[in-house]
């Protein structure tokens, strides 16, 4: 929940020989049910600001209750999620009269896309789900670097599918597109809850809030990459024989390629985790030396049926957005280390 108050000054006082104190805003002491003798957190930022939360954000149980009444199956589904994503703890899926078995499916389907999801009351009109994630639990660091492991060991499969012809690796890759999409969410819950209540952004592996948003774009973009590594794998199935009818060298150039796209895809996230602007350019170097791959490649082909050359084309457009997903991850990391204390910049 946000609160819009009016910006006011507030002079500082000294209680003591070393104690200075302030007084809080009446108004928000109200809304936020803070009295005399209740603790409240005071967490400092990196930047020099203080972030007051009281005793009861950080202890509420948020809840939520989705009506199925005024929804259809699948946007039952699309609510869970949502509020799953929005932080609540507990959440309701409930019916005027009895749950119908597609409201129930949907339950059952969300939260097997959800981390830390489960069922914890059932009865014929009302289902109860509760999230066990704990924010302390992870961190976003982590996460991130979770998500664009799996992505390029998706990648991998299916290329490496691609070039042996093998259907197996290439539906394994498929079917890690699911934890990919677990982590993702997981991630935008996290931001969510980290960005409503400050005092959790340490509790995620963050000084301050500052690069919440930041985290959400990148995460994003990592969710693309493994979208586009199921785009290779679903290739290798629809193929015949799981193959492309390329001679060694393209394969071998196709192959070479994804081991730059690979590089690429993790110094872009190394560098947003270490806020390191050396790395950025060392991603920036290597993209410029694979930027002009995809067309390269294309233009040396052979003649060959349109269904094989468009077939390779997906391949090597799947990987090329792949690159510039990176990059676009390279760009928030230095904008992240440029507002670092470096040799490249001085903060005042």
């Amino acid at each position: 929940m946000f609160y819009q108050v009016d910006m006011d000054t507030r002079k500082v006082q000294r209680l003591g020989p070393s104690t200075l104190a302030m007084t809080l805003p009446a108004a928000w002491a109200r809304e936020q049910e803070v009295e005399k003798g209740d603790e409240v957190t005071v967490r400092e930022s990196s930047k020099g600001t203080l972030t007051v939360t009281p005793e009861s954000a950080r202890g509420e149980e948020s809840e939520a209750t989705v009506h199925v009444e005024k929804f259809d199956v699948d946007a039952v589904e699309r609510a869970i999620i949502g509020q799953y994503v929005l932080g609540r703890r507990i959440i309701h899926v409930t019916a005027e009269d009895t749950l119908g078995s597609g409201h129930i499916n949907a339950v059952y389907n969300a939260e097997t896309q959800l981390m830390g999801l489960g069922v914890i009351e059932e009865t014929p009109d009302r289902i109860t789900i509760r999230c066990s994630v704990d924010p302390e639990d992870f961190t976003l660091d982590n996460l991130l670097k979770r998500l664009e492991s799996t992505g390029r060991t998706m990648r991998g499969e299916a290329i490496k599918a691609l070039a042996h012809g093998n259907d197996d690796l290439a539906r394994r890759a498929q079917n890690r597109e699911r934890q990919a999409n677990k982590i993702f969410v997981l991630l935008l819950r996290l931001i969510f809850t980290a960005y409503q209540n400050p005092s959790l952004a340490r509790a995620v592996g963050l000084r301050d809030g500052f690069p919440l948003i930041a985290y959400r774009s990148v995460a994003k973009s990592l969710e693309l990459t493994a979208d586009n590594a199921e785009d290779i794998a679903d290739i290798v199935c629809e193929a015949e024989e799981g193959t492309l009818d390329v001679d060694q060298a393209t394969m071998r150039r196709i192959r070479e390629f994804n081991d730059q796209v690979d590089e690429l895809s993790q110094l872009g996230v190394e560098a947003v985790v270490e806020r390191d602007y050396d790395t950025t350019l060392e991603a920036r170097s290597l993209f410029d030396e694979i930027k002009d791959r995809e067309g390269d490649i294309l233009s040396d082909l052979p003649e060959m049926e349109n269904d094989e050359l468009l077939m390779v084309r997906d391949v090597l457009v799947a990987l090329q957005h792949t690159a510039e997903y990176a990059m676009r991850n390279v760009e928030i990391a230095s904008n992240l280390a440029l507002n670092e204390q470096s040799d490249y910049t001085t903060i005042v």
